[in-house]
């Protein structure tokens, strides 16, 4: 009995938070389409959905010219890949990777060749 009580006392307190949560979200944004911040915020959120990864940024990103031959920015790649999965940063290596993801369709791109 006492087990159902408290099930019920949960449930009932979830729904009263998740509509507590619900109606201040929307004030929030009713407050913030009155100043603008809301439209600023989307933009913004679109601008870095949409953003890709520069060649030039890659070739930072690797330490690369765009002298460098396939196979050494290959080296690179594995060379900086494998130390930030040892006790690096997720985030750099996903920054690694998509490095090489864009120099390889660039290369790809100049008819070179990208052995994988």
């Amino acid at each position: 009995m006492a087990s159902k009580i408290l099930a019920n006392l949960i449930v009932m307190g979830g729904g009263i938070l998740a509509r507590a949560f619900v109606q201040a979200y929307r004030q929030a944004l009713a407050n913030a389409s009155k100043t603008g911040v809301a439209q600023e915020t989307l933009q913004n959120t679109v601008r870095r959905a949409s953003k890709v990864m520069t060649e030039q940024e890659a070739r930072q990103i690797l330490g690369v010219t765009e002298e460098t031959a396939w196979e050494e920015i290959l080296k690179k790649y594995d060379v900086l890949f494998e130390k930030n999965a040892k006790n690096g940063s997720f985030y750099i290596q996903s920054k690694v990777h998509r490095a090489k993801e864009c120099l390889e369709s660039a290369y790809q791109g100049k008819g070179q060749s990208t052995p994988s």
